[in-house]
């Protein structure tokens, strides 16, 4: 029970660490709002849980299939180049140094666009596919291992975004839309070569 929990912490924080997309919008959120940021990472937690099951209860075939595959790629690059353009549009909005409050709407939109930027991700799905065979060779307790890699995911969508939210009063108004638009690169750069890969995968 001990190993798989400790597997399972340490798959969530495989997870969960790596620069891409939804910590990228995490972090640009978490400059505005602590809630709205983790709002953002409950929505992808929730794709990630959504796909695990499928991975290792239904041996889902996406991966497999590379119409649907390619159709899902297709849309996740598209969702992140709207991202790209919505983080660059606002590239100027004023940081305010007091915390932002969010209303359940501005909650549900950022939870869903966690979810959808994290279900839009065919990488997601290899991942996690990667995931249920190592848990199914290494004879692993689904169980605690699960319950591991949701306690490591919600501890980094919750202390993350914290930390930068509390050291947001370090942050100038130059320096926030420097950040803005090297967010919105790093968003444009995974659209653009998430469509380029999938164009050419056979």
């Amino acid at each position: 029970m001990i190993t798989s929990l400790i597997s399972g912490l340490l798959l969530g924080l495989g997870a969960a660490v790596p620069l891409g997309p939804i910590n990228i919008l995490i972090m640009s959120n978490a400059l505005k709002s602590y809630k709205g940021a983790v709002a953002i990472g409950a929505g992808a937690m929730s794709a990630d849980i959504i796909y695990f099951f499928l991975t290792f209860y239904a041996s889902l075939k996406v991966s497999q299939n590379p119409i649907i595959f390619k159709t899902i790629a297709i849309f996740g690059s598209l969702f992140l180049l709207y991202i790209a353009w919505q983080i660059f549009k606002n590239r100027n909005a004023h940081i305010e140094k007091q915390e932002q409050e969010v209303n359940k709407k501005e909650l549900l939109k950022n939870y869903t666009k966690g979810l959808s930027l994290t279900l839009l991700n065919p990488y997601t799905i290899g991942f996690w596919l990667s995931i249920s065979t190592t848990i199914a060779a290494k004879n692993l307790n689904p169980t605690f291992t699960i319950v591991g890699i949701i306690l490591a995911i919600t501890m980094w969508i919750t202390l993350m975004p914290l930390f930068i939210n509390r050291s947001k009063h370090l942050f100038s108004q130059k320096v926030a839309k420097v950040f803005s638009i090297f967010s919105a690169s790093v968003m444009l750069y995974f659209a653009i070569t998430l469509f380029i890969s999938t164009i050419h995968s056979p």
